[in-house]
């Protein structure tokens, strides 16, 4: 499967896992939510993979990976203030940073500014002023987003299979336990959608990451991920009812042009 194929599968999977993830905020808060996605992706991966031990020479970028899957998780404290869209849309300015500060040649900075110019569009002020606290946990993330796509092909690339990846989102486990350890997490009910949620949003879009990142550059997959900012918009109005205006859909029409753009680059530089 091509890298761009890839990135358009964990990008659909990740924001409508985040979509139904929001619809549990009622009943689990953000810090629930976020437990239980990262507690179920980590069983389900290692599961899957039954890793050893990692050595020490990988234990490094292993605990600095799941910690930016961890910072990651921020996005959910941050859809507590905003709409999906918005929080995506900055989201992706990690990502964008990742685009430009690697580049190599003036197409690759053109797809990412193109990117960035379609966020912007995407929720460009309006008189309307975004929540601080919203703002702020959003951009966290991105930083944590930025950071998550480095090291993942740095793991890719040290060890083939999926198990770095098993214990890197371990690690952001335990790392969220603290913030959600009492959230009232133990029906069956929410066990069973936290698990559901967990599939969408980490293990499938983790796992295909992984499989991009050892495919093309991180600069590529970070311009390939501004489709998020359309998807999001998608997603949160047919799960959520948000509704986005005019301007919003020709800053997604600007990202995803970008993004179909750096997908067939890609393609040519396989």
């Amino acid at each position: 499967m091509g890298a761009a194929l890839l990135v358009l599968g964990s990008v659909v999977s990740v924001q409508t896992g985040q979509a139904f993830g929001k619809q549990l905020f009622a009943a689990a808060g953000p810090g629930g939510v976020v437990v239980l996605r990262l507690v179920f992706a980590a069983i389900v991966l290692l599961a899957i993979h039954r890793p050893a031990l990692p050595s020490w020479r990988n234990l490094p970028p292993v605990l600095g990976f799941g910690a930016a899957i961890a910072g990651m998780n921020l996005i959910y404290p941050a859809l507590g203030f905003l709409p999906m869209g918005v929080a995506s849309a900055l989201q992706l300015l990690g990502p964008l940073t990742v685009a430009v500060a690697t580049a190599r040649r003036a197409r690759d900075v053109g797809f990412a500014l193109v990117a960035a110019f379609g966020v912007w569009l995407f929720h460009s002020p309006s008189g309307t002023t975004l929540p601080a606290a919203g703002v702020a946990f959003a951009l966290l993330s991105a930083a944590s987003m930025g950071g998550y796509l480095v090291l993942s092909r740095k793991v890719g690339a040290s060890v083939p299979d999926g198990s770095m990846l098993a214990f890197a989102v371990t690690v952001a486990a335990v790392l969220a336990l603290p913030f959600g350890v009492t959230a009232p997490v133990w029906r069956p009910s929410l066990l069973l959608a936290g698990f559901g949620v967990a599939v969408l949003s980490a293990v499938i879009p983790y796992s295909l990451d992984l499989a991009a990142l050892r495919r093309v550059p991180a600069r590529t997959v970070a311009v390939l991920e501004s489709l998020e900012a359309a998807v999001a918009g998608v997603a949160g109005a047919l799960v959520l009812g948000e509704r986005l205006p005019f301007v919003a859909w020709a800053g997604i029409a600007c990202v995803t042009a970008s993004a179909a753009a750096a997908g067939r680059a890609a393609t040519r530089n396989l």
